[in-house]
């Protein structure tokens, strides 16, 4: 996660897809090696186009916000003697206008997570191409969508307690975070055999 935050558009998708497959060599009974994660580079134009198609609605979002956060400072602001009240009114819509900014961009990013939180997996277990495995994780997404939403509640509730921990509890949360994410998927995505050769349409539930 560090080294994908390093660089969010380019790295953070190969490294997801680095983690999905350790992940799913675990859930194998597998050896898995901290080289494992690097492999993820394997899927790097896939995994990198994923991550891009998550970061447009936010970046969508966030560019107006900054504009418009600049016109209420310019033409706001309290110019010369500044009556109290004056600078309570301003205050009052500056952090006003953010608060509510802040409960769009929450409901936006969970969306988000609803309806992409199967892409990387796809794109690494089933060699998907990163427009299909959007479109199969938007589907999946909408046919298990109240599982999906309790699963990242849980999880947003379980790291906030981690972050009560000193901030580094949430740390230790995330493998178990995204550990659910993958027993999720097979949940939705059985694994495939050679009994069954082709990946199934998603079931209407599996909470």
């Amino acid at each position: 996660m560090l080294i994908g935050k390093a660089l969010t558009i380019v790295l953070m998708g190969p490294m997801m897809c680095g983690i999905f497959l350790c992940l799913f060599q675990r859930q194998r009974g597998e050896q898995v090696e901290f080289g494992t994660l690097f492999k993820g580079f394997d899927f790097f134009l896939e995994g990198f186009l994923v991550q891009l198609f998550k970061l447009i609605p936010l970046i969508v979002l966030m560019v107006p916000f900054y504009f418009i956060m600049a016109a209420i400072m310019l033409a706001g602001m309290p110019r010369g003697q500044v009556r109290p009240e004056e600078m309570s009114g301003f205050m009052a819509t500056f952090f006003g206008f953010e608060i509510v900014f802040i409960l769009v961009l929450l409901i936006v990013s969970l969306l988000i997570e609803i309806f992409f939180i199967f892409a990387f997996p796809l794109v690494v277990d089933r060699k998907l191409k990163a427009l299909d495995a959007l479109k199969l994780s938007f589907r999946a997404g909408k046919a298990n969508l109240g599982g999906i939403v309790g699963l990242l509640l849980l999880n947003v509730v379980l790291g906030f307690v981690g972050l009560l921990c000193c901030i580094v509890g949430v740390y230790f949360y995330l493998p178990v975070a995204f550990a659910s994410y993958v027993i999720a998927y097979r949940r939705v995505f059985p694994e495939i055999t050679r009994n069954f050769p082709s990946p199934p349409p998603p079931p209407g539930n599996w909470a």
